[in-house]
């Protein structure tokens, strides 16, 4: 699952006469208000966190004594004036120190003494002094492989390697589905066909498993600006979340080629997947981005070819407000009402005493993570210490496998070339996490939706948790109500009372800062905190959940007024390739967040909820 990081672009305001194609934009900057401007009515505050950190730190200690001390400012030109600012700056003693092209403005050291006079100076829209705030960051897990790994042709051609296992370094889908049911339901034709499953995630890439499986929706990451990365997975999660929801090998189009463990079939082979980009290479990404492509999923979910009943969530953040008051919450409950199944990583927090934003919101099926241990019954199975038991009064509801699951590689993508151990046979590969456990369980719900069309998203999760196979050797708070048991759940009838949940709902009109947690994007050392969307506008959470909820949030391409980059075609892939290279030599290289070098970071603690890439974690 991943956790809310977003970025801002650093691209440079295009000179005058040469405006960037609005396709290509972030966001059109019709905005009024600074996207990284300090405004205390709205409660926005960025920090400088990067190099020049300790110089801004020393200017703003000494700023209070000398007027002519530098200052961190964030400052806004105005675009309809033509004029630039840059070069009073310099006449005043200050210097740029980030150019900032989403708000056309940029970050500057000043004296303090000459913060008014720009401030006042014709073409200037803002003049903000920057502020510092401190974050915490995760690590990767680099544990190197426990070995070689043979390919899934060998696994099914040696009777003396079950089809379910290589060696104690992975486990199949093959034998994922199998466990879990899966297969029973192909048997009956029940694939998931007809079934639309939206994955808000970093995107997917063309290639053998997923062709004729995504059809791609908006892009809504801050990588759309380039043409040659808008809509594919530059990060790796997004593609190894679609080969387990609905990936297929071409060839597998029997029943029996779909069982063959020669071959890679994800648990609703029929489902279409429906890409929402919200995150770019780096994990990056803004909860305001989240909620735009939510509610880009309830207002679509009807369109013709898509029919939207099943929406994946492997992302969470640490914010801590009541749900009933949460953005995040409420969209998700919003979607639910909809007649969208929600299905959330629980998270990989452990004993945390919390599950992560949204999934401990009640209506929704918050999900945990499954150790196979490596056999094909559930006596010796585990929840991993990793996998988030929430708290007394909410934990998961159920767990399906997520312990070093065998699905597709990324070639190039940023968890690829960090990490080359996780590559299986060079086309799969391996990794931990919540965000694993709720693919499998999104594929499961597609398979009890294309059985039964008419199931509400009450009766499902009724379904799912009152079959649910209770394992022996996992603790009761960690497994939920067990281990989910498609087979079952397609069997099971549903009672005339006690289905329908009544949990208080949420109005939505708490913090979306508060709803960040302690996730934020960062540029050039400059952070975006408060009650703003990656815009820079003041969040307004009434407007917006009122909107939300009358599926007003979206006219055309523009989300809450805002014009987004991200176009929708409707279309599936339509021969754009990805070829294997690398995100590093096209955009975003030593992007920071926090302050911290992205190298070596981890979406896998805080936000995406994949625990890791070898299979294996340590803390």
């Amino acid at each position: 699952m991943f956790i809310v990081r977003t970025r801002i672009s650093t691209k440079a305001a295009a000179p005058p006469g040469h405006a960037q194609p609005p396709s290509r934009r972030v966001g059109t900057l019709v905005v009024t208000i600074a996207v990284l401007a300090g405004i205390v009515a709205s409660g926005l505050f960025f920090s400088g966190s990067n190099a020049g950190a300790t110089t801004a730190a020393g200017a703003s200690s000494a700023s209070s004594s000398s007027p002519s001390a530098l200052v961190p400012v964030i400052v806004r030109d105005d675009p309809s004036s033509g004029a630039g600012s840059q070069q009073l700056l310099a006449t005043l003693g200050g210097h740029v120190t980030q150019l900032i092209g989403i708000i056309n403005g940029y970050a500057a050291l000043l004296p303090q003494q000459a913060v008014d006079t720009l401030r006042q100076a014709p073409g200037v829209a803002s003049v903000t002094l920057d502020q510092k705030l401190q974050l915490t960051t995760s690590t990767w897990d680099t544990t190197p492989a426990l070995g070689a790994t043979p390919d899934l042709a060998a696994i099914a051609s040696n009777p003396g390697i079950p089809g379910w296992k290589s060696t104690a370094s992975y486990t199949t889908m093959n034998a994922v589905t199998e466990l879990i049911g899966a297969q029973d339901l192909w048997a009956d034709h029940d694939t998931g066909n007809g079934v639309g499953i939206a994955l808000i995630d970093s995107g997917t890439v063309p290639g053998n498993g997923l062709t004729g499986q995504v059809i791609t929706g908006p892009d809504l990451s801050f990588e759309s600006q380039s043409s040659t990365l808008e809509n594919l997975d530059t990060f790796g999660h997004g593609t190894h979340m679609a080969g387990i929801i609905a990936g297929r090998d071409a060839n597998a189009t029997s029943l029996k080629q779909l069982t063959n463990s020669a071959n890679f079939v994800g648990v609703a082979p029929g489902a279409k997947i429906i890409s929402l980009k919200v995150a770019a290479s780096d994990g990056a990404t803004d909860v305001s981005q989240v909620l735009a492509a939510i509610d880009w999923v309830v207002q679509h979910r009807n369109d013709p070819g898509l029919n939207i009943r099943v929406l994946n969530l492997s992302f969470g953040t640490d914010g801590n407000q009541d749900y009933k008051v949460d953005p995040l919450a409420y969209a998700v409950e919003l979607a639910w009402r909809k007649g969208i199944v929600v299905v959330v990583a629980a998270g990989n927090e452990g004993s945390s005493g919390r599950l992560n934003d949204p999934a401990f919101d009640p209506y929704v099926i918050a999900v945990g993570a499954e150790d196979m241990n490596g056999t094909p019954g559930v006596g010796d199975d585990t929840v991993p210490d990793w996998s988030s038991r929430g708290s007394s009064t909410r934990g998961p509801d159920i767990v399906a496998p997520g312990k070093s699951i065998l699905s597709l590689r990324d070639a190039g993508s940023w968890a690829d070339l960090n990490f080359p151990s996780a590559t299986v046979n060079d086309r799969f590969f391996r990794g931990s996490g919540t965000s694993q456990a709720t693919a499998v369980v999104s594929g499961a719900v597609a398979l009890l939706i294309s059985q039964s069309p008419n199931l509400t998203p009450d009766q499902v999760k009724y379904l799912l948790t009152s079959t649910a196979d209770r394992l022996p050797k996992a603790d009761r708070q960690g497994q939920g109500a067990g281990l989910i048991d498609v087979k079952q759940a397609a069997q099971q009838s549903l009672p005339r009372r006690g289905v329908t949940q009544n949990y208080p709902l949420s109005n939505g009109a708490g913090s979306i800062e508060a709803a960040r947690g302690t996730s934020h994007v960062a540029d050039g050392g400059v952070e975006i905190y408060g009650e703003v969307d990656i815009f820079g506008q003041a969040w307004d959470s009434r407007s917006w959940s009122g909107r939300s909820w009358s599926e007003t949030s979206w006219q055309g391409d523009l989300w809450m007024g805002r014009s987004w980059s991200g176009t929708w075609e409707g279309v599936s892939w339509a021969g754009r390739s990805w070829s294997g290279r690398s995100w590093s030599d096209n955009v975003w290289d030593g992007r920071s967040w926090s302050g911290r070098s992205w190298s070596g970071r981890s979406w896998s603690g805080r936000s995406w909820s994949g625990r890791s890439w070898s299979g294996d974690y340590t803390e």
